[in-house]
């Protein structure tokens, strides 16, 4: 049976938190989605930034607030088989080659087949709350990510990229 994951986000900093929720189908990418769901309870996402938001394409996030967090977790798993495609509102795990999947995710904005053949396994979906998906900061693009955040954690980019939109709690619903 499929799992659900809420995630309470604040789109800007001055906002008031928004939800949206995740069904996550162990079934489509079952390596994907555990790392996943352990990565929930280990709550890595909670005050996590969105730091790499390309309009039309994806909202990625995932490198914890922490870097003692995210240097737990930073350890790659073996790829998934693609089994879904890349759509609207599907959630795939970042990689830089074969097997480097490790805690960065990222949810498609539009449909995005052609990650497909690259090996992105979907392993979930937006089942609600997509229109708070589609409010995430997208103005810095790809700058934030770029900055070391892995090592130095969120604090690197908060002043320098004061509009970004935050993680505040990932739960598995009961």
């Amino acid at each position: 049976m499929p799992t659900v994951v809420r995630f309470t986000i604040r789109v800007a900093p001055d906002s008031d938190e928004e939800v949206f929720k995740l069904k996550i189908h162990e079934e489509w990418a079952p390596l994907g989605a555990r790392r996943f769901l352990d990565l929930v309870q280990d709550k890595n996402f909670d005050g996590g930034a969105f730091y790499r938001v390309i309009p039309g394409f994806m909202a990625q996030f995932g490198i914890a607030a922490d870097p003692a967090m995210y240097k737990k977790w930073s350890q790659m798993i073996p790829d998934d088989k693609v089994t879904q495609s890349n759509t609207r509102g599907r959630i795939s795990f970042a990689m830089r080659g074969p097997n480097t999947r490790s805690c960065q995710v990222f949810i498609n904005f539009g449909d995005n087949g052609s990650l497909d053949s690259q090996g992105f396994a979907p392993f979930g979906e937006v089942i609600e709350g997509m229109e708070v998906v589609d409010k995430i900061y997208s103005g810095y693009q790809d700058a934030p990510y770029r900055e070391p955040i892995k090592e130095e954690g969120v604090a690197c980019i908060k002043d320098k990229f004061p509009k970004l939109s935050y993680v505040v709690a990932a739960v598995v619903e009961d």
